[in-house]
């Protein structure tokens, strides 16, 4: 098909990957620029780049990727004359009618070519696709890509109208696909392409259910078998891990020590309350005690290190000063974080949680090698219908129609005159079909 060489030469039809949303195919002819919102390439600085290569524009302001074309990406960029296949209905399709390399494949519709593609890569060199067109514009489009893509001698294209003139092979292909308005019109014309000598499959491609109704109703007419009927729908699924859930047990223990911690808090902060309280206690028994000797700011007796410490407290409802010494200071600083020094006659029960045994207690729950879960989560929205893909299947026969087989030899007339007894029979041999 597409160019096998490790490196992009002028001719080639390369994909030119934009965005994920943006893929376009592109023929390499030196002399020419591609222009983009992603700057400007010109064809020659294209040539002797390895395909998958990430190809900086001139001015540096962006980037495009140089693919090699497969019928996937093809699919994606390929100019559109038609409604095509994509690639959920020709991977099935492809599937069902079990394609394999060397088989003979009938295509009526070639549209855009994008069913096409796909059968040629399944087949190979050693197979063959006879396709049909009835636009003429759209055939000779078709062949012109066909021979571009290196298919012409895998692919026989032919213009005209198969529901009315049918196929130019009898008995010769091993499956038949119609992509096509009115494909019950063909199902006689595909029956003759159809080989006897082994079963052989058909599809029909159709968009709404009454085409399938007529459809089905030619092929019951036909004589084909095991008709059915499929939908393709995409369901998107999301993938991600996320952490391995906890077991119950686990989250109870780790709410328990958060309520030893809230509690532990809680106590700290009443041990540090009523120390304030008993300092400022102290303090007050000792203004008390010297509040006729209490000196001032401009005392000399006090220096200014000393007046800097005074502190105004409520007593009685009036404002008074009072004047805190150096041992009442310490007594008011807070204790350390890491103890917890609880007064003798408290009431309030302890609970003391050492930092290493938190630490333990917590690294099964918190570890860096905590095991992670694979979670698929599939996407509520389904993307939609395409259209409906009809199958049946023709079996074997030696014989077409209803002509009797040169081997069927009749037994001779025998006449029993006394019993009045007529046995007319014939046998039949070597039949591989016994219900003709």
């Amino acid at each position: 098909m597409w160019s096998t060489a490790r490196e992009v030469a002028a001719g080639d039809t390369v994909i030119v990957w934009l965005t994920r949303e943006v893929i376009q195919p592109l023929v390499i002819s030196p002399g020419k620029e591609l222009h983009g919102r992603f700057g400007v390439y010109r064809h020659s600085d294209l040539v002797g780049v390895p395909y998958g290569s990430k190809v900086s524009s001139r001015n540096g302001k962006g980037f495009i990727y140089i693919l090699r074309p497969t019928p996937e990406l093809w699919t994606q960029a390929l100019p559109h004359r038609t409604q095509i296949l994509y690639l959920a209905d020709i991977s099935f399709v492809i599937l069902s009618l079990g394609l394999v390399p060397g088989c003979r494949v009938i295509e009526a519709g070639t549209g855009s070519g994008s069913f096409s593609h796909s059968v040629v890569r399944t087949i190979g060199p050693s197979g063959r696709l006879y396709s049909y067109e009835f636009h003429e514009a759209r055939a000779n489009k078709a062949r012109e890509e066909f021979a571009r893509h290196g298919m012409s001698d895998v692919v026989s294209l032919t213009h005209t109208n198969v529901c009315k003139d049918g196929f130019n092979v009898v008995n010769e292909v091993d499956a038949v696909f119609l992509d096509l308005p009115a494909p019950w019109d063909a199902v006689s014309h595909a029956k003759l392409a159809l080989r006897r000598d082994k079963t052989t499959r058909i599809c029909c491609y159709s968009p709404c259910m009454e085409q399938v109704l007529r459809t089905v109703s030619a092929l019951n007419e036909a004589g084909f078998t095991e008709i059915t009927m499929y939908e393709t729908l995409l369901r998107p699924h999301e993938v991600h891990q996320i952490p391995k859930l906890q077991a119950v047990g686990e989250i109870s223990d780790k709410l328990k020590r958060a309520e030893i911690q809230r509690e532990e808090k809680r106590l700290k902060q009443i041990a540090s309350a009523k120390k304030r309280s008993e300092a400022l206690g102290k303090g007050k028994r000792k203004r008390d005690g010297l509040e006729d000797e209490t000196p001032t700011k401009g005392d000399p007796t006090m220096d200014d290190a000393e007046a800097s410490k005074r502190l105004r407290v409520e007593s009685d409802g009036v404002d008074e000063p009072m004047i805190i010494s150096e041992d009442v200071c310490d007594d008011l600083t807070m204790p350390e974080p890491a103890t917890t020094n609880i007064s003798s006659h408290t009431t309030e029960p302890a609970i003391v949680l050492t930092e290493a045994k938190l630490r333990e207690q917590s690294e099964p729950l918190h570890g860096a090698n905590s095991a992670r879960v694979t979670m698929s989560k599939v996407m509520y929205e389904v993307r939609g219908h395409t259209s409906y893909l009809t199958f049946a299947l023709l079996l074997p026969s030696t014989f077409p129609g209803s002509e009797p087989p040169s081997d069927c030899v009749p037994t001779p007339v025998l006449i029993d005159s006394a019993q009045g007894h007529v046995d007319i029979t014939s046998r039949p041999t070597n039949f591989t079909d016994s219900k003709v």
